[in-house]
């Protein structure tokens, strides 16, 4: 078996060589150890399943355009095209699936409430709403309240943290962009994404250099969506928001 520190080398490796499915497999190990993941090894994980899933996610919203298209010109490829965006549906799937599995069978129950516990829920919220994307209907409501559910606990364990804090400007920045994008609810995304930008910006000359560039590269994001959010009156435009 690997050591600790092998096993860091490799994810760090798959990393570079944009390996990312074996980065996913090199970071499970990591997190079967058994031991509290540091704050890099975290980070790592979450870039793993990230660009794991985030080639399914862009490849899905590519066959969703070609569909369209293929349908205003009379739909003949239309059964070619549904049946490999189904294909990409399952890939993500799965993928959401094993990293909720990581997340609630090793890390969120092995660490006392905290950053590192809300990072981990904001990350289950993350994984169902990215798979909510892609269902319709029924299914994608289920699974929707799924993250909604995940979303608002790891909100509530938030509420202690500075307002300032990245995690929890992350937090605010996803869980808004799930309330616009799988809810349909333009107004309470936007709420939620002031909010937080509201209460954050006047501490945000208090920060050290560090947390500072995090904290604020966030509220970035929030102030895009939020002007996008606001001048589509809330209609839902063809940009993509932006997310942490």
């Amino acid at each position: 078996m690997a050591s600790r520190d092998d096993l860091l080398f490799k994810i760090k490796l798959a990393e570079q060589a944009e390996r990312f499915e074996d980065m996913v497999n090199f970071a499970n190990e990591l997190v079967k150890m058994g031991k509290e993941l540091s704050n890099e090894e975290r980070n790592l994980l979450s870039v793993a399943y990230k660009n794991s899933i985030g080639a399914r996610r862009t490849a899905w919203r590519a066959l969703v355009a070609i569909e369209a298209k293929d349908q205003e010109k009379g739909g003949k490829h239309v059964e070619i095209i549904k049946q490999y965006k189904k294909k990409v549906e399952q890939e993500l799937e799965k993928i959401a699936q094993d990293v909720i599995a990581v997340l609630d069978n090793y890390l969120i129950n092995s660490v006392p409430v905290g950053e590192t516990k809300i990072f981990y829920l904001k990350m289950k919220g993350d994984y169902y709403r990215y798979w909510a994307e892609s269902l319709v209907d029924a299914r994608q409501k289920e699974i929707g309240l799924k993250a909604s559910e995940a979303y608002q606990t790891a909100t509530t364990s938030a509420e202690e943290l500075p307002k300032t804090n990245p995690i929890k400007l992350g937090l605010a920045l996803n869980y808004s962009v799930f309330h616009y994008e799988i809810l349909n609810e333009p107004d309470k995304a936007i709420k939620l994404a002031k909010t937080a930008f509201d209460s954050a910006i006047q501490d945000l000359d208090k920060l050290e250099d560090e947390v500072y560039k995090d904290s604020a590269s966030i509220m970035q994001l929030l102030r895009d969506n939020l002007t996008l959010w606001t001048s589509e009156k809330g209609e839902k435009g063809d940009e993509k928001e932006d997310e942490k």
